[in-house]
């Protein structure tokens, strides 16, 4: 199996939960640009997937890579290294509360050995400008609205130059219209990235129709 071929990649894959079966003969690949779909009722295996996908799940049987790393060898030394390979947007924005949308940046950028305060203030800036909040480096995350501080999340997932997104339900405490404004952003990113959204909103895979991977039945399927 050659692990570099694509972004994310599962064959025959079993997905455990301790010793519970969650997922069972799981295969499907991702490639680079692609921007892709995980839903499921709530407890489908939709976590269990992105929790593997990101190192916190171990693969017990098949096949998997993602981002170059092979799941089956990865070790815990490799898990931090494999992380600022990937960006992870959660549901609940996760924000530190008590500093600025900058700090919250410089923040993870000093957790991930960035030393050149000069290439922090720029990259800071850059990811700022690609979710359009620019203006707001000095606000702290409850002084935004729900968009707002996605948009930070989204921010701060982009600073090491991700190969590939996980954004888990990133729409699901957001109103409608500013739904679609981070679903909008989401897909711009595919490009240069790839995106794995789970989601629940179906009125949004609608209207932005892409590819789908549906958790049901302790399986994985494809539409």
């Amino acid at each position: 199996m050659d692990i570099n071929n694509n972004v994310i990649y599962l064959e025959k894959t079993n997905i455990y939960q301790r010793k519970h079966l969650i997922l069972k003969n799981v295969s499907f690949k991702i490639n680079l640009g692609e921007f892709v779909y995980l839903i499921g009722k709530t407890g489908s295996g939709k976590s269990s997937l992105l929790k593997t996908l990101y190192g916190d799940l171990k693969i017990q049987s098949g096949n998997g890579s993602i981002v170059g790393y092979d799941l089956r060898k990865l070790s815990e030394k490799d898990i931090p290294f494999l992380r600022r390979k990937i960006g992870i947007i959660f549901q609940d924005f996760q924000l530190l509360d008590d500093r600025s949308v900058f700090d919250n940046l410089l923040f993870v950028m000093h957790a991930t050995s960035w030393k050149d305060e000069k290439k922090i203030n720029q990259r800071i800036s850059e990811v700022l400008e690609l979710v359009k909040m620019s203006t707001k480096a000095h606000k702290y995350p409850h002084q935004l609205s729900g968009g707002e501080q996605q948009r930070i999340v989204i921010a701060r997932a982009l600073l090491n130059r991700p190969q590939l997104i996980l954004a888990d339900e990133p729409t699901g405490n957001l109103d409608p219209e500013t739904s679609e404004e981070i679903i909008e952003l989401l897909q711009d990113l595919t490009s240069e990235k790839t995106v794995l959204m789970a989601s629940h909103d179906k009125y949004l895979m609608d209207k932005y129709p892409k590819r789908t991977i549906i958790c049901s039945k302790n399986q994985v399927l494809q539409k």
